[in-house]
């Protein structure tokens, strides 16, 4: 039988510069995120600057926070090796990392330029989950976040195209492709969380942002079960710890909105701007005094 080479990680070189398939791959999904990121937050009254202006922090405060989350929970070899914690492009960040740190940094811009975070997450999680999607494919490429060892016919039966089964052949050894597991529950959350959130009246603010720490959470938890390469506290592993966090954080984040939050404004509102909201609010709220 015909079999496939492996891919080669390095896409091309410029001069002593190699440029690898991970970071264009990681580059596109975050360039695709920011575009269609854009087009809905000027649907919801969110300029195209602060957009571009928070991607611009937020990026690369996300892969460092994606790198110290690693190095934290690898920190006996790289206090051993400091200077590794460098070499990034060795591998080593973890997804989890760069999604606190991004939320962080969301968290701040929206209060400096008064844009509801809530609003703001909304409008981001379901890109940000595609980006994740596409990025996935850069493990591929790099035979690494793969689960236990198979056998080539149970890839078989799985009817995987056979690039795949063969990228998934490391060193004469077959392994789960969790990445792929991964990559698609992804993508299924973002037609599901698109379908949900452009639903007129349907869901309040807050609530996909909720839908995505749910659905990411729920299937990050099963695959990382599977995988060989999870970082440890003890015997448990790390990832699925944070995600029955943030699963229990979307499932909060829903009651809150639903029976505790005042006011409760919606995603989908019609074209009304938070700005307009904001404006109507204050004049509500004005009048109310002045009648006192």
């Amino acid at each position: 039988m015909f079999k496939l080479m492996a891919i080669d990680p390095i896409a091309f070189k410029l001069g002593p510069i190699s440029v690898a398939w991970y970071g264009i791959i990681i580059v596109t999904g975050m360039i695709l995120a920011i575009y269609l990121t854009t087009s809905e937050a000027e649907k919801r009254g969110i300029s195209e600057d602060f957009i571009i202006d928070t991607a611009f922090w937020t990026l690369p405060i996300g892969i460092i926070g994606a790198r110290l989350y690693y190095v934290v929970f690898e920190l006996e070899y790289y206090l051993n090796h400091p200077l590794q914690i460098f070499a990034i492009w060795e591998g080593g960040i973890a997804i989890y990392g760069g999604i606190i740190a991004g939320f962080l940094t969301f968290y701040y811009r929206s209060q400096k330029d008064k844009v509801p975070l809530l609003l703001l997450t909304d409008v981001v999680v379901p890109y940000l989950l595609l980006a994740q999607a596409i990025g996935r494919w850069g493990n591929f490429i790099n035979q690494e976040a793969h689960g236990v060892e198979v056998s080539r016919q149970f890839l078989e039966k799985l009817m995987l195209p056979e690039f795949i089964i063969e990228q998934m052949n490391i060193a004469g050894t077959y392994y789960h492709p969790t990445f792929l597991y991964e990559s698609l529950w992804s993508l299924i959350g973002v037609i599901v969380i698109l379908l949900i959130r452009n639903r007129k009246h349907l869901l309040l603010r807050g609530e996909s942002t909720a839908l995505y720490l749910i659905w990411y959470g729920f299937g990050r938890f099963f695959i990382e079960g599977m995988r060989t390469d999870s970082l440890y506290i003890g015997s448990l592993r790390v990832s699925q710890i944070v995600s029955i966090l943030i699963i229990l954080l979307g499932v909060a984040l829903i009651v809150y909105q639903r029976y505790y939050a005042y006011p409760k404004p919606q995603y989908y509102t019609d074209g009304m701007t938070y700005e307009k909201e904001f404006e109507k609010k204050k004049m509500k709220y004005d009048e109310e005094n002045k009648n006192k």
